[in-house]
Formats: C-alpha cells, structure tokens, sequence
C-alpha cells in the first residue's frame, strides 16, 4: 500500500507551492487505495506558531483534502526522537561534539577564507578524552566520509552526490536536545510507513543526509520525488507579488477550490491537451513520474481562465450560496435568476461577480467624466428622455427582451443609430461605460429604478 503524507512546518501559511505538494501527494495516495498522513513539524519551538498550524488544517478543509486519521504533531513525539538519539551514541553511530559557537564559527571564517566549503572538520568523531568545561554538547551523527550517495528520483531519475562534497557529521540533536530537522523527518517517515515522499526539489540537498539517518538506524528508504519549483513569468522564485501568498487568500480573492486544484495540478503535470480536470480525473490519469523535470510557469490569467468555467457551470442556487460571504444575499430577490445570469459571463472570481452585482443594485453615487463626454455628446439627453417617456407608459415588463424593445422603439422614432441610447443610458444606470447588458441591468432593478436613475443623471447635465 502507498502512504505519502504532507509534512509542513507551521511557521507561516500554507502557500500554494505547499498546496500543490500536498495534492500530488494526496493524489499519489488514493489512486492506489493508500493513505494520506497529515503531520505539523513543530519541534523547533521557538520558530513555531500556533495559529499557522491551525491555518494549514482551515486550507486543508476548504479545498478538500482529507488526511487519513489524526494529524501528527512532532513535538508529541519527543520520547521516540530522544530514544533513537541515545541508541545512535549507544552504537557509536553519534557521539557528543564540544565545539564551542566561537570555535564553530572561526572554522567556518577560516574555510571561507581559503575558499573551501563550509563544514564541521570532525574533531569529537572519535573523541576520547576530558570533555571541555562549561560546553553543552550537541549531538553529531557519523557520515560517511567517502564515496557516493545515490538517489533514485521517482522524477528526476537517478541523482549521485559525492559524500564528502555534501556530507559532514551534522547536528541530529542541539545542546537542549532538541532533535533536528533531518534527523526526526527520518525517523518519522520510517515510523508512520511513508513509501512514497513527495516534496519540491528545495529539499533534494536534504535527501542524503536523511539517508544517512535511514541507513544507520537500519530502516527501509521510501520511494523520492523531488517536485520542480514554481516560478514566475520571469522564471525567478514566486514571490508574494506573484501569486505565493496564503491559500485562504485566493478565497478571499473569490476563486473556488475547485479551480484552484485544477489550476494547481497543471503545474508541472499534464495528460495531453486536456486542461480540465474533475477530482475524479485527477485521481484516475495522475502518477508523480510524470511531472515535468522543469520548473513550471505561475500564469494567474489561466487561474482567471479556470475560475470562470467553474463559476459559469455552477446553478444559480451554488452560485447565490457562494456568493453570500461577499456581502451578497439573494435569497428573497425576484429577479435573483436574471442577476446571475448576467454576472455569470462577466466575472472571473466572486468577488468580481459580488462587485458587479453591487454596481447593478446600488445607483451610481458618481458618473466617469471620460463616460459623460462621449456619452452625452449632441443630442443623447434628448433621446435619454424620450426612451424615458416611452418606458414611462410601457406596461408588463418583466423580461430583458421587453426593456429592449423600448430601446428600439426610442431609436427608431428618433431616427438614431443603437449608441445614441446605449451610451447616456449606460452612464444613467451604471456611472460608467462598462458592464452587463442594458437590458438586463433594467430587468433586474425594474421599471421604477430605472426611471429614477435616468432623473438623476439628466438633473447632473448643464442646462442648454
């Protein structure tokens, strides 16, 4: 059985980087019938916080991802690191290393001075004399000094370090006895049967030293695929400016779960052209071996693109559900079919959509300046307030289709081209020269509203 799992530190958000590891992880999982472990790596407490924990487990909800049993939290596991620790030096596999922070950091001025890599020179390796006084010892685990570290990528196939240009005796334990990252991801991974790690390739220059730790302790090694960076248009690191910013962000920003994962699995994986993907199709046509050996390109226009086909296929009744964090509350409009409809083709996220709703609802508090020339240019207020007088004596009107005809109607007894209506018109209902169709706009705030915004424009237009 597979068992991958998704293993951040909660230092900050779950960026969307980490997200999409943990989709190929969780995908990865459950295509094979396996499992998908969720575990918060909080054992360096000072760097730790609380409330990024619990954001990581609010993202995991909101799109989805269901971890199987209970998340594990390192710092609940102490007495398993620290029994491991003491085997380690029971063997000789560790020992304890005096070196001093001032002795540490003369050695690593004196290699970069002389251009040589920075690493500990192995002066306690085989330590046997009276320890220096007032020095709390750190614990080292014996690396090899020679030789290659091979790893078989499950994506970058087979990756061969030299030892001794990567390795050194490093820290497992501090002088607290806190244990370390690559020492307690180790022990962790053997311990709940991860077979398959799924992690970005920042993380390959750590492979060999948990290596080392899996070798020494006699565990079995998992399966590695080492997921290739995100990057900008520029193909630079994403910043936050570019899109790796909190994943409760983009629902904030009014994009839906669903566009965000298939958004997120297209980078770095693709099954021919298609670009599309319901959960069930990931889960079918996705396997880790082939996501592209290349970093992938964040494009947010696709995640604009991706957004609006899902916004579009909701119902109306999804849609007016969805929209309520936003402020929107349809639930007792008459013309709440009409407003959705319209908005649908127009809006890429919710909060576009929530705005345009507002737009349409609320009379325009100001006009655009640009919009009031063009609009208002020659006779328009003439044709404004004539379309006004026949829309005045219309009956029965319910549908956009019954407000257009009395656009044509104006039109043609004014002897006038389409734009000489819908311009003033526009600026009238909406301030601005952009947005749903006119038509619609009155269906939905109805004949009185319509009437009243079309007042309050021409009250704004100089007296001829």
């Amino acid at each position: 059985m597979i068992v991958t799992r998704f293993a951040p530190s909660p230092t900050g958000y779950l960026h969307i980087g980490g997200l999409r590891t943990a989709l190929f992880s969780y995908l990865w999982a459950k295509k094979n019938g396996g499992k998908f472990i969720l575990r918060i790596e909080d054992t360096d407490v000072s760097r730790n916080n609380e409330e990024a924990a619990l954001a990581i487990v609010k993202a995991f909800e909101w799109v989805g991802l269901k971890h199987d049993g209970e998340i594990t939290y390192q710092s609940g596991r102490m007495d398993i690191y620290k029994k491991y620790i003491d085997q380690l030096l029971k063997e000789g596999k560790a020992y304890k290393c005096y070196m001093s922070k001032v002795e540490l950091d003369t050695l690593r001025e004196t290699q970069m001075a002389n251009k040589e890599r920075t690493r500990y020179n192995g002066k306690y390796r085989d330590f046997t004399g009276t320890p220096p006084e007032g020095v709390e010892p750190v614990i080292r685990i014996k690396s090899p000094e020679t030789g290659t570290i091979v790893i078989n990528d499950g994506i970058k196939g087979e990756v061969v370090f030299q030892a001794e240009d990567i390795l050194d005796d490093f820290v497992i334990a501090r002088f607290d006895m806190s244990p370390t990252y690559n020492f307690v991801v180790a022990i962790d991974d053997a311990l709940m049967g991860i077979t398959d790690v799924v992690r970005g390739d920042d993380h390959l220059m750590n492979t060999p030293k948990q290596m080392v730790v899996y070798e020494a302790l006699g565990f079995d090694l998992p399966k590695f695929f080492h997921v290739p960076m995100i990057h900008n248009s520029n193909g630079k690191k994403l910043s936050k400016r570019d899109g790796a910013t909190d994943v409760m962000m983009y629902k904030e920003m009014g994009y839906t779960p669903e566009a965000l994962m298939n958004f997120l699995v297209r980078l770095g994986w693709s099954h021919g052209d298609q670009e599309i993907f319901s959960m069930e199709e990931m889960l079918e046509l996705f396997s880790p071996s082939d996501i592209n050996k290349s970093a992938s390109i964040y494009n947010p226009e696709k995640l604009d693109w991706l957004n609006a086909h899902y916004l579009k296929n909701m119902t109306n009744a999804e849609l007016a559900l969805a929209l309520e964090p936003y402020d929107i509350i349809l639930t007792s409009h008459d013309k709440k079919e009409i407003l959705l409809d319209a908005v649908k083709e127009r809006g890429k996220t919710l909060k576009d959509m929530a705005e345009l709703i507002k737009e349409i609802l609320a009379s325009p508090s100001e006009y655009d300046e640009k919009g009031m020339k063009k609009g208002f240019k020659g006779n328009a207020d003439e044709v404004l307030k004539s379309f006004a007088e026949n829309l005045n004596l219309a009956k029965e009107l319910h549908l956009p289709s019954d407000y257009h005809h009395i656009m044509e109607e104006t039109i043609t007894k004014m002897e006038v081209g389409f734009g000489k209506i819908g311009q003033p018109l526009r600026m009238a209902l909406l301030g601005k020269m952009s947005g749903p169709g006119l038509d619609e706009v009155m269906a939905i705030i109805g004949k009185d509203e319509t009437l009243n915004r079309i007042e309050a424009i021409l009250e704004k237009l100089p007296s001829k």
